[in-house]
């Protein structure tokens, strides 16, 4: 089989604060800090955040630029990160035990057997966890 002509590099989100989403992927997501740069002339930082190294995995972009005081604006296009998890209750568990925002509790989904949630970031974006055991 020959290599795909395309692979997925990353998604890009953009955060209000990075230390706060860095602790919230890293910390309880269990993912790693890949690498941080800032841009001073552009006024803004972007860290990546994955479960591998970028040559061989998807990652999180999770962008801050500096000046940006609102909220942004979540749109109606965006849908959310997916990650895989085994044990979903438990790690549902985990996770609202350490204040994570659980907006829907692992459970099947409609329309068929997959468990699955949602978990919400810092800035109330929806990462969709799966439970692979029951992945269908």
């Amino acid at each position: 089989m020959s290599e795909p002509k395309f692979r997925v590099l990353h998604t890009m989100v953009r955060v209000r604060d990075l230390d706060k989403s860095i602790d919230f992927y890293t910390r309880l997501l269990g993912m790693t800090l890949l690498r941080r740069l800032d841009y001073p002339e552009g006024k803004f930082t972007i860290a990546f955040v994955g479960y591998g190294p970028e040559e061989s995995n998807a990652v999180v972009e999770l962008t801050h630029n500096w000046e940006q005081e609102a909220a942004y604006d979540l749109g109606t296009g965006y849908g959310h990160i997916a990650l895989g998890v085994r044990k979903i209750y438990a790690v549902c568990d985990e996770l609202a035990a350490s204040g994570a925002k659980i907006p829907r509790p692992a459970g099947p989904m409609k329309h068929g057997t997959t468990v699955i949630a949602f978990v919400e970031d810092p800035d109330g974006y929806k990462i969709e966890l799966i439970d692979l055991d029951t992945l269908g």
